[in-house]
Formats: C-alpha cells, structure tokens, sequence
C-alpha cells in the first residue's frame, strides 16, 4: 500500500512531534485532538522544534514553512476519513485506546492501516476493538520523535505481511530505522529499560547518591548520553508509572515493582518536563 494521507491521534508531546517528523518528510498530515487549546499547545511544540532546527542550519527557512503546511489540525474525527495510515498517540491506557481504534474503524476506509504509539501495552486487544486485525500494529517512536532514530514495530498474531512491509517502508520513508518485537508485555524496549530507570529511583530514595551524582555516575562512568533519573524526567513519571505497574502486573516481578518514591511524585503532580517539576526544575 502506497501511503499518501497520515493522520495523529492526540496532539501531547509524542503526537506533535510524530505529526512534524511526518510533515518534515512529505506527508499530509491531521492531527485530531479533544480541543482547539491541546492542537494549539502542540503546534506550539512544532513550531518551536522548527525553528530550532532552522537557528541551528539543519532545516532551511522555506522547509519549515512547507512543513507547516503539510499539517492541519481538527477537533473532528471524521475529517481523519480520507487517512491511509493512522497513528494513535493518546494517554498510556489501554481502554482509552480501545475506544480511538473502535472509533477510527468506522471512520477509515477499508484497505488503511491503524497502529499505536504505546511503549508497553497489548496491541493485539486494541486490534480486537476493530474488524481490521490484519492492518494493524505498534509503531512505538522514541521521544523526542523528531530526533530519535528508532521505531519499533510490534507485530501481533493477526498483523499481515503487507501491513508490516508498509510500515517498515513508512518508518523508511521518515528516516527512521526499525526493530521488530513480538506483542508481550514491553516489547523489547520498555521490558529493559523499566527495571533500570526503577533501580535508579531506588537508589535515589535510598540514599545511595544524590540525583546530580547517579546522573553522573552513568553519564561519565557507563558513556551515557543522559542520567538515568534525567530520563525518567524527558520519559514522565506518571508514564513510567503507568508501564512499571502494567508489566508487575502481567509478570509479578519485583524488577518491575514501583518504588514509594514514585508513587509519591506522581500523586504530588511532578510529572517531569511535562509539568516543570519532576528530579529536576524546569
């Protein structure tokens, strides 16, 4: 399938950035969002990556400008009807999912493909929500998508060899590389980095270091490129809870236990980047 017309569902920190790295590389893209004021938020997003990425000689003034063009924002589902490929990117929730793949079902036209922006959730059973099983899959980009090179696809029991050849000429097509990982609890990502990034804030709550000198002790001891409690920053907490406490559930698992820490955070609203306030102050 040739794949022409993109639609995003959900204009957060990973659909505004899905929507332009899209936009940036040729496609006609809609966004679909509950209201105007979250569309406007995110193509604030868009367009301060933009001009980042034009301060910074990597995208020319009038490339900008034609990627903005590309793109085009709705409060409306049906105005994602004429959309070959449609990428969900709603809250980590698997019932809310349902509901989008339920709804988006109806709208789209036979032969267009329906994937998920989840890191660690079932595609199979949001697949089970539509009469389309074979068009559809995980696309799990990275934050921030724009930059991360990484797709990982996750292919289910129903999803078709067409489908899968058609998204991995799609991730292609957008300059991105791709792995594939089977439809379990994490796919490959989450199910490595979880214990790790949970570890980390156990060593914070322990005592073991402050949180500038566990970042350093990765960043300069282990050549990482950011601090694992940074990360948990960029990667939300309330995400990382919301994954850690799905896979203890599948797997029981103390790796995947949530630390009280955590916990405590997230009821506390400190989200990381998102909010201000996570580890860090932003």
């Amino acid at each position: 399938m040739n794949i022409q017309k993109v639609g995003v569902v959900g204009c957060g920190l990973m659909g505004s950035g899905i929507a332009e790295v899209c936009a940036r590389n040729g496609y006609d893209v809609v966004v679909l969002d509950l209201t105007d004021g979250i569309l406007k938020q995110g193509l604030g997003r868009i367009e301060k990556s933009l001009s980042k990425a034009v301060s910074k000689g990597k995208l020319s003034e009038e490339a900008r400008g034609k990627t903005l063009s590309r793109i085009s924002v709705t409060t409306k589902p049906t105005d994602l009807a004429d959309r070959d490929l449609v990428i969900e990117a709603v809250l980590e929730d698997l019932e809310e999912k349902k509901k989008v793949f339920a709804e988006l079902d109806q709208i789209l036209g036979p032969n267009s493909i329906i994937t998920t922006n989840s890191s660690s959730l079932c595609v199979i059973e949001m697949a089970s929500a539509t009469e389309r099983g074979d068009k559809v899959l995980g696309t799990h980009f990275f934050y921030p998508a724009p930059i991360m090179p990484l797709i990982e696809l996750v292919r289910t029991i129903l999803t078709s060899d067409e489908t899968m050849s058609t998204a991995q000429e799609f991730a292609a097509s957008i300059g991105k590389e791709t792995i594939v990982a089977k439809d379990r609890p994490g796919y490959v990502c989450a199910r490595l980095i979880i214990p790790f990034l949970l570890d980390a804030v156990r060593a914070c709550e322990e005592g073991l270091a402050s949180k500038e000198d566990i970042d350093t002790a990765l960043e300069m001891g282990m050549n990482h490129p950011m601090g694992p409690l940074t990360v948990v920053d960029f990667f939300g907490l309330d995400t990382l809870l919301l994954i850690a406490d799905g896979l203890f559930e599948e797997f029981k698992d103390p790796r995947f236990a949530a630390p009280t820490l955590l916990r405590r955070m997230v009821a506390a609203g400190h989200f990381g980047r998102k909010t201000g306030e996570g580890f860090y102050q932003y």
